[in-house]
């Protein structure tokens, strides 16, 4: 019972604390939107970084931000998403509710932008700003990691899957 015990507390630590860690904010970069016009990540103006990630797995990212942009001058300028929600962050990381970000996207109050395509093969990073200016970052799996990691037959049109180790 108490070895039971041990491992089940030791699992439940290592999947809600142990494998994450606090990003730093390089001030430059970190949050950007894919471009209309150009098809490439572009960085925005932004303040308040605060993200965590985890070697464990690709789609481990989370952030929240700030920014001074405003929805119609992003949704004119960047590529929006339709179709991502967020996944749950550990309820540590108390400015990531996945649940609020979701019910705001669906009330139309936060917009979802992808913010860069194949940023892991097959997962792509989504960039959420809420009308007030607040904002949040995610993985998820596009098409091709669903595929990939299902074992469907990928396809053409995905990436070539990096070599052991990359």
């Amino acid at each position: 019972m108490v070895a039971a015990l041990a491992a089940g507390a030791a699992l439940y630590y290592l999947q809600v604390y142990g494998f994450y860690q606090e990003v730093a904010d390089t001030g430059a970069g970190d949050v950007e939107l894919v471009s209309l016009v150009t098809g490439e990540p572009e960085p925005i103006l932004y303040d308040n970084l605060r993200a965590i990630d985890a070697d464990s797995s690709p789609i481990r990212f989370r952030a929240c931000f700030t920014t001074s942009h405003e929805q119609p001058m992003l949704t004119e300028t960047y590529e929006l998403v339709d179709d991502s929600i967020p996944r749950n962050a550990p309820g540590w990381f108390d400015c990531f509710d996945a649940s609020a970000i979701a019910q705001a996207v669906e009330d139309g109050a936060a917009l979802v932008f992808l913010g860069q395509k194949n940023i892991h093969f097959g997962v792509d990073r989504y960039v959420a700003i809420h009308e007030d200016g607040r904002g949040w970052i995610w993985h998820d799996l596009n098409e091709c990691g669903k595929k990939a990691y299902d074992g469907t037959v990928v396809g053409e049109e995905c990436p070539p899957r990096p070599a052991a180790g990359e």
